[in-house]
Order: C-alpha cells, then sequence, then structure tokens
C-alpha cells in the first residue's frame, strides 16, 4: 500500500527554522509531483509547495515565498519542506502530497495519495 509519512514538525520560536520531511512508499516516487498544503485550525487547506516530477521545477505560494524551500531526494523517496523565518501564521498541520499526473498542482484534488499530517506550531 501507498503511504506517505511526515515528520519533523513541532514548536519553533518566530523568527526561527524547520524542516519537515516526507517519506514515501509503496510507490514509483520518480513519477509523481510532490506537494506540501497545510491546514489551521477553521480554516481551509492551502497549497503551500510543489516540486514537479520531471525537471524539479518548484512552485510556492505566495505567502510563503522566499521564506520557504521545497526539495525531493528521489534515492531516499522523500521531499523536504525547509521553513524559515517562521511567523506564527504559518502555525498549521503540513501534510505532504503525491500526484501522479495533472499539472492543477495547487489544487487538493490533484493528489492521489496523502500523508496524515505534522504540526508545527509557531510562538510569538
Amino acid at each position: 500500500q501507498v503511504q506517505l509519512v511526515e515528520s519533523g514538525g513541532g514548536l519553533v520560536q518566530a523568527g526561527g527554522s524547520l524542516r519537515v520531511s516526507c517519506a514515501a512508499s509503496g510507490l514509483t516516487f520518480s513519477l509523481y509531483t510532490m506537494g506540501w498544503f497545510r491546514q489551521a485550525p477553521g480554516k481551509e487547506r492551502e497549497f503551500v509547495a510543489a516540486i514537479i516530477w520531471r525537471g524539479g521545477g518548484r512552485y510556492y505560494a505566495d505567502s510563503v515565498k522566499g521564506r520557504f524551500t521545497i526539495s525531493r531526494d528521489n534515492a531516499k523517496n522523500t521531499v523536504y519542506l525547509q521553513m524559515n523565518s517562521l511567523k506564527p501564521e504559518d502555525t498549521a498541520v503540513y501534510y505532504c502530497a503525491a500526484a501522479l499526473h495533472g499539472s492543477k498542482w495547487f489544487f487538493p484534488k490533484e493528489y492521489d495519495y496523502w500523508g496524515q499530517g505534522t504540526q508545527v506550531t509557531v510562538s510569538s
């Protein structure tokens, strides 16, 4: 079965950094576009970043551009999200997702598989 398992969440002070990881299994990882989404209490799940399966193009929400970096290691079947200059409004559960096809990588319904999420809390 396909599994996406996030790790690395936790509590960090505003201005600090954190890296979350997502380890995938049960799929041909290199063929999937990988995305990160986040969801805060009472809010819709929102797109954070994506890295395309071919070419490695990276895309970011405006709210995180310049602060977050998405990367992947196909040999390890892992996608990462490096988060710098964290703000309290970044507090959310962060989810990774995998999409086999499609181009609307900012749209949750584009993704075939989801992890369970990891909590990131940024204190002021």
